[in-house]
């Protein structure tokens, strides 16, 4: 179990890396502040990971629908990557 936990927070991370580079591209730039509010979420993730509270913060909402539809749509550099975290997040419910 514990394997399972540390993917997780590690697939979160990677995660938050990712939309980290992504507000980089944006700095100066009226849409960087909403990118600031994913990291925000990208950062309850991973806490969440942490806790094994992911399932409490989604609310029964998807991780993309968490971060923002549009956002996610906006930047699908991060779609493999939270499609990563939902499969680590299935697997360590699987334990």
């Amino acid at each position: 179990m514990a394997s399972n936990k540390l993917a997780l927070e590690q697939a979160a991370g990677k995660l938050i890396s990712a939309i980290q580079r992504e507000w980089g591209k944006e700095l100066g730039e009226s849409v960087a502040e909403l990118s600031e509010d994913v990291i925000d979420k990208g950062h309850d993730l991973l806490r969440a990971s942490k806790e094994r509270k992911v399932r409490f913060i989604l609310g029964g909402l998807s991780v993309t629908q968490y971060l923002g539809e549009l956002w996610v749509q906006r930047h699908p550099e991060v779609k493999e990557l939270i499609a990563q975290f939902e499969r680590e997040l299935e697997a360590s419910e699987s334990v």
